[in-house]
Order: C-alpha cells, then sequence, then structure tokens
C-alpha cells in the first residue's frame, strides 16, 4: 500500500512539474539594402563613424551595399 501511494505521489509530480515551454521565433525586421548609392551622397561622420547621406536619409556600408540606419 505503501509503495502504491509513494508510486502515485511520484507519478503525480513527475506531470505536473514538466517543463512547458514554447519556442518564440522573432521575425526579421523590414532591411532596406541599398547596392548603390547616388553621385550626390555626402560622407558624413558621426561619433567616429562614417554614414553616408542622401535624401536626409542615413545609410551604412555593409558587405551587401548600404542599409538605412536611424542616427
Amino acid at each position: 500500500m505503501r509503495t502504491a501511494i509513494v508510486f502515485l505521489i511520484t507519478l503525480f509530480f513527475s506531470f505536473t512539474l514538466t517543463s512547458c515551454v514554447t519556442t518564440v521565433r522573432a521575425t526579421p525586421n523590414n532591411i532596406i539594402v541599398v547596392k548603390r548609392l547616388p553621385r550626390i551622397h555626402k560622407v558624413v561622420y558621426i561619433k567616429g563613424h562614417r554614414y553616408y547621406k542622401w535624401n536626409g536619409v542615413y545609410h551604412r556600408k555593409t558587405t551587401r551595399g548600404y542599409v538605412v540606419v536611424r542616427v
């Protein structure tokens, strides 16, 4: 009888203490990549970093091209 009670208690705790973790996947941001900047862009240095400004929008150079950034 005692082993049956211990078994039931163990069984109860094993089912109630299981992990209920769900997987959360981050959705990628909308990244705008420009392959070539226009000829009339301006080079701007902000806090030691080089940015390219054109039409009021700042870009940063990456391996894929120029990425629009907020400064």
